[in-house]
């Protein structure tokens, strides 16, 4: 009776040392999306990013595609984006509050409605660098949760 209590106890400790190594981990699950990355190997933009692929596959890939480059004529184009480049602070007032009338990307204009996601202010910032880094966009500063913040409506 004695050793079986020993193994018992044994095999509880064990598993709480394997569940407190787990906790090093950031352990991401969007929609049927997981990904967990070691907080301790990453940056903080490529973590960002990470998250941020995340959040555009569920939020954002319906209308401006797996590849950036939206439908012709109605959801505008990210691949390579002069707006996004140009225009930071709306793209970041975009995703956070949603997008409406007309705007000019690449030469072409788009008159359309963008709702807002209902993200926090680091899922904008975290889909944003995402975006903002993929598809031939590369951007110089990161976006942060604080210049987020900092939008109004």
């Amino acid at each position: 009776m004695q050793k079986t209590v020993a193994i018992l106890f044994t095999l509880v400790l064990l598993t709480a040392c394997n569940n407190s190594k787990k906790k090093e981990k950031d352990s991401i699950k969007i929609g049927d999306y997981t990904a967990e990355t070691s907080l301790k190997e990453q940056d903080p933009l490529t973590a960002s990013k990470k998250r941020g692929g995340l959040l555009y596959t569920d939020f954002c890939m319906q209308c401006h595609q797996a590849n950036g480059k939206g439908v012709p004529n109605a959801f505008p184009p990210l691949a390579g984006s002069n707006w996004l480049t140009e225009k930071r602070e709306a793209s970041i007032h975009a995703v956070k509050y949603g997008q409406r009338g007309e705007i000019e990307v690449n030469g072409k204009t788009y008159n359309g409605v963008m709702t807002p996601m209902g993200l926090s202010d680091k899922e904008v910032a975290d889909v944003l660098n995402y975006v903002m880094n993929s598809w031939e966009n590369t951007q110089d500063k990161m976006v942060t949760e604080e210049e987020v913040a900092e939008l109004e409506k």
